[in-house]
């Protein structure tokens, strides 16, 4: 849970500086395509090998005028066919997109661990969402281009982004220092609890003529591993109007850093609020984020 707080701020409080003003974030790189099978006939699948990359042929497919396949995102810069170097020609190849249609391919991650076998009809959806796919560097504001595996992102954090402060406990404040700056910025804080490690993000960014805040806790982990926490974030106000405390709070599950923060974003599935309410709860142009997790019962 997450609770942010107008208070008086304690000096071994830990604070976060703004990070540099938000960068172009990479896009998801595919992995290589890997063996697999269909139907009960393991090698069917290598029938649908493109030449070129290697990666499958797979609906709509065309051939050459001497029916040699090539797959849809190479045959746009080939000017020959890559096997006998004949015209490429506009001949759709009907019978192996029915073949095709019943062929169980790998998923294109099965070099990294992933054992599925899909229907080419569901291997975008299943790849988009695949936990064996790369992870990218879930550090926002950075432009960093790394990408690795699970068990690499939090040494690459520890090392290329040493500035990153990191918490212990379930129960930490998270405060977020001159949050009046202009433009798009992020302040970003790690929370290590239960074994496991938290990015905590507050993400400032300009629209539509104003600013508005989102406050987003991602697991360094997958989707499953997610399951297992909850966390409430509460803003308060020690200002009191009329009897009553200014209170904001927002209890979700964690995001995975396989989702990001501009997929939390893109849903509203995070805390958010504008500059106007970012100003009822700071002090001095700070803001304290009391952070809470906790294990979920029975996960």
């Amino acid at each position: 849970m997450i609770k942010m707080e107008k208070m008086e701020m304690p000096s071994m409080m830990n604070s976060v500086c703004p990070m540099t003003p938000m960068g172009v974030k990479g896009r998801r790189s595919g992995g290589g395509g890997g063996g697999g099978g269909g139907g009960g006939t393991p090698d069917l699948a290598s029938f649908f090998e493109c030449p070129v990359c290697f990666d499958y042929v797979l609906p709509p497919i065309f051939q050459c005028s001497a029916g040699h396949l090539v797959c849809s995102a190479c045959r746009p810069k080939l000017t020959c066919c890559p096997t006998c170097r004949g015209p490429l020609a506009d001949i759709r190849n009907l019978a192996m997109e029915k073949v095709a249609g019943t062929v169980l391919f790998p998923c294109k991650y099965s070099s990294n661990g992933c054992g599925s076998l899909l229907l080419h009809t569901e291997k975008p959806d299943h790849e988009d969402a695949c936990e064996h796919r790369p992870y990218f560097c879930p550090c926002p504001g950075t432009n960093c281009k790394w990408q690795g595996t699970l068990e690499q992102v939090m040494p690459h954090l520890l090392i290329q982004h040493k500035s990153i402060t990191t918490l212990q406990g379930e129960d930490i404040v998270f405060l977020a220092t001159d949050i009046n700056l202009p433009g798009a910025v992020d302040w970003v804080m790690m929370q290590s609890c239960f074994g496991c490690n938290f990015m905590l993000v507050l993400e400032k960014q300009e629209k539509n003529g104003g600013e508005q805040f989102f406050a987003i806790v991602q697991l360094i982990g997958s989707r499953k591993q997610t399951e297992k926490f909850a966390y409430r974030q509460v803003h308060t106000s020690v200002l009191e109007l009329n009897g009553h405390r200014r209170r904001l709070i927002w209890e979700a599950t964690p995001h995975t850093i396989h989702d990001g923060v501009s997929s939390a974003i893109l849903n509203s599935d995070c805390l958010f609020f504008d500059t106007n309410t970012a100003k009822l709860f700071s002090e001095n142009g700070n803001l304290g984020i009391n952070v809470t997790i906790s294990m979920v019962c029975g996960k």
